[in-house]
């Protein structure tokens, strides 16, 4: 099943110049945990170099804070957020084994949908 595009384009947020999207945004659309995602792409960091993805700063993090999934066990993130540009999405699908992942990557494009019809009786 495909992400509604208005959920990608509600977790998109500009960052140092850069439209990026968040470790734990993009861990939700993947339907991974946030840190199954931030090992993967530690696992093969040779695949993300620093147009593709950076460490938010203290002041960026303090600033998407509210917006940031905390975790209730520690009572909030031990770590900044990850912040990953338009050129990593895909990257990303390629290292993450998540069922999700794989089905984003395989899938064909989803044709508009066509309002259905009923003609009336005659």
């Amino acid at each position: 099943m495909a992400v509604p595009a208005e959920r990608i384009l509600h977790a998109i947020r500009v960052l140092r110049g850069e439209r990026v999207l968040l470790d734990a945004d993009l861990a939700a659309l993947y339907e991974v945990e946030t840190r199954v995602l931030v090992q993967a792409v530690k696992r093969n960091r040779d695949r993300f170099p620093a147009d593709f993805m950076f460490q938010l700063s203290e002041a960026e993090r303090t600033g998407s804070k509210s917006q940031t999934v905390i975790s209730s066990s520690w009572g909030g993130r031990r770590s900044a957020p990850y912040a990953f540009t338009e050129l990593s999405v895909a990257m990303l699908s390629s290292v993450l084994s998540g069922e999700r992942a794989i089905r984003e990557l395989m899938a064909p494009p989803v044709p508009a949908k066509k309002p259905i019809g009923f003609r009336p009786k005659r």
